[in-house]
């Protein structure tokens, strides 16, 4: 599978964005489907995962009650709601593709199939 994130911009703080995470190639459907973040100078990080069937998502403690991911199979593409935007929400997004029963556990090394990543800068 091949994915492209979209949807990134420049934002103030506490507005919204939704990025779009969608399979340019293969059946998104096949997959969980995560969304990682990286900020300059700093590691990738785990912000939120669905599973194939959307009855599963996990999100990490820095983004819950903020942040919604979802998925429209028949799209091809998985979402992620953004809300409440705060300055350090500022970072590359990316999305990813897992078939790792280990998915849910925030570990980018289960998770294969890294897109170009879209930029969302939070302004204070």
């Amino acid at each position: 599978v091949q994915l492209q994130a979209s949807g990134g911009g420049l934002v103030q703080a506490g507005g919204s964005l939704r990025l779009s995470c969608v399979a340019a190639s293969g059946r998104i459907s096949n997959y969980h489907i995560g969304w990682f973040r990286q900020a300059p100078g700093k590691e990738r990080e785990f912000v939120a995962t669905i599973s194939r069937s959307s009855s599963t998502t996990y999100g990490s403690d820095s983004v819950k009650g903020r942040f919604t991911i979802s998925r429209h199979n028949t799209k091809n593409t998985v979402y992620l709601q953004m809300s409440s935007l705060k300055p350090e929400d500022t970072a590359v997004y990316y999305c990813a593709a897992s078939t790792s029963v280990a998915y849910s556990r925030g570990s980018d090394s289960f998770y294969h199939s890294w897109g170009p990543g879209t930029q969302v800068t939070v302004s204070s």
